[in-house]
């Protein structure tokens, strides 16, 4: 099995758009409150969105988030953060607007599309601070806003926004982390300090990121919203497994989204294990997620292994072990949407 990059050479505008949300540097919510303003506001291509009209919607988003997790920056809180936090006491929009300008925007702006050493290849907006005290929306978000896929972003960055938050407002080493999935409610928790159960966020919200909005099996486009929503969180090494001894179906690493065709269709794969050509994607699937930042890498390297190698040879034995008639290996209908 082959470790595949998450953004590859000729990565489309969804790609770039994730993987400013997946793979940025998380040392504040910032870049989340960011896209999430974008999203929320739906600029078209080539409007100048100045920094007084861009503030009320991204400090908005930080000072919601403040409510239930105090920590949203992993250095001292400063101005800003203090701002949001006096915004969630008296409501003072002119004050909140004033402190966003002068002091929020200094860092996120400029570190938006900056994944790993240098920018995604498409870029959102353009940065006129200097000339027009704002930013410029380009061609690539209002193909972003305009795609089959843009119903799922926003929950999608809420989503990456919640499991980051957890691990900094635990106060829990990453690798003492312990995620876990509840099947009957389909959404992903942890513990807090106290034992307490702690819901952090929808698992297909979680996972839909690291599938590029695409079912798992057949590639078709999934809908995470309203009347269109056509995912089922599945397991790929079927939940009839789990009590096989030492196989932990319920862990993140063999969750995958469905459609709902693939998953309990009229060709569907139910109980039954797909192909081994389907590990491949597994694999390349969890590499995905573990590229990205914690928690959900910490995680899954906890479950399958801390490196490549390890998790090949968990992935290949469990395979093994489980499917005994090569034959009745379950392959989908594939469709390219």
């Amino acid at each position: 099995m082959d470790a595949v990059p998450f953004i590859s050479n000729n990565p489309t505008v969804e790609d770039c758009w994730r993987g400013v949300v997946l793979y940025g540097r998380n040392t504040a919510s910032y870049k989340f409150a960011l896209a999430s303003a974008l999203l929320d506001m739906r600029p078209v291509a080539g409007q100048l969105i100045k920094l007084e009209d861009l503030a009320p919607h991204f400090a908005k988003q930080i000072a919601r988030h403040l409510v239930e997790s105090p920590k949203q920056i992993t250095t001292s809180k400063g101005k800003f953060i203090d701002a949001c936090l006096a915004f969630n006491q008296d409501q003072n929009l002119n004050s909140l607007v004033d402190a966003t300008v002068a002091h929020g925007f200094t860092n996120v702006i400029d570190a938006f599309h900056v994944v790993g050493s240098g920018p995604v290849l498409h870029k959102f907006f353009e940065d006129e601070r200097r000339a027009n005290k704002g930013i410029r929306i380009t061609d690539e978000f209002t193909k972003l806003a305009e795609g089959i896929q843009s119903p799922n972003f926003a929950q999608e960055v809420e989503s990456r926004w919640r499991l980051v938050e957890m691990a900094w407002n635990l106060g829990i080493a990453v690798n003492l982390l312990n995620v876990k999935h509840d099947h009957v409610a389909g959404e992903i928790f942890t513990f807090d300090k106290g034992a307490r159960r702690k819901t952090v966020t929808s698992s297909r919200a979680a996972l839909n990121g690291y599938q590029k909005g695409k079912c798992f099996y057949c590639y078709a486009d999934l809908s995470l919203v309203g009347e269109a929503m056509n995912v089922d969180v599945d397991h790929f090494f079927p939940h009839k497994l789990k009590q096989h001894a030492g196989i932990n179906v319920d862990g993140i690493w063999n969750l995958v989204l469905s459609c709902n065709s693939c998953n309990r269709g009229t060709n569907g794969k139910f109980d039954r294990i797909p192909s081994v050509n389907l590990l491949q994607k597994l694999h390349t699937r969890n590499e995905y997620l573990i590229g990205s930042h914690h928690p959900l890498r910490e995680t899954l390297m906890a479950q399958t292994g801390l490196t490549v190698s390890k998790r090949i040879t968990f992935l290949d034995s469990t395979y093994k072990r489980v499917q005994l008639n090569p034959g009745f290996a379950w392959e989908p209908v594939e469709k390219v949407s």
